[in-house]
């Protein structure tokens, strides 16, 4: 967390103007570690869930559901200015239901900004792709995401954590 919070100081001094946005890990529950993130005041810190609970244990063995919704949790409570933004890949053999859940916890945890894309798998040793999405499925979850309070969503095929980042700060800060 240290050199999160370094790099996103070094480049404040170079280029004060600049849209900071960082992708983190959890920390392992580290709030001191977190806290040192924050400090440095990127605009967005973004942490994935990646995919909906169920299937944790299979795509994200090391990794746990509940501390990665509390950790967004906690990035508002240490401070409400910096936005927040999650990513869920779709494909993985998830369900309409389960994706909506997600995305109602990540809401309760008051994650500002989401991006759904499509899965790919990186090698034939990852978890297969179960399903390619048809992009009405990608238009209809983002009609949903805005329906339920989030300020900024980026729904597609292509879409990645990283996707626009620039623009979603923008957007959120004309939605608050």
């Amino acid at each position: 967390s240290g050199h999160f919070a370094k790099v996103i100081s070094e480049i404040k001094k170079e280029a004060p103007n600049i849209t900071i946005e960082v992708l983190i890990p959890d920390f392992k529950g580290d709030d001191e570690a977190l806290k040192k993130v924050i400090d440095a005041k990127p605009d967005i810190i973004n942490h994935n869930v990646e995919t909906v609970p169920r299937l944790y244990s299979e795509v994200r063995p090391q990794a746990n559901y509940h501390k990665s919704i509390d950790l967004l949790k906690k990035v508002k409570a240490m401070n409400e200015s910096i936005f927040t933004k999650s990513g869920i890949m779709l494909g993985l053999g998830e369900t309409t239901d389960e994706i909506l859940e997600v995305f109602n916890d990540l809401r309760k945890a008051d994650c500002d900004f989401l991006t759904v894309g499509q899965y790919l798998a990186p090698s034939s040793v990852h978890h297969p792709i179960v399903e390619y999405v048809h992009p009405d499925k990608f238009k209809m979850l983002r009609e949903e995401a805005y329906e339920m309070g989030f300020l900024y969503v980026a729904s597609g095929p292509f879409v990645r954590s990283s996707y626009m980042a620039e623009e979603a700060l923008n957007h959120g800060k004309k939605q608050q």
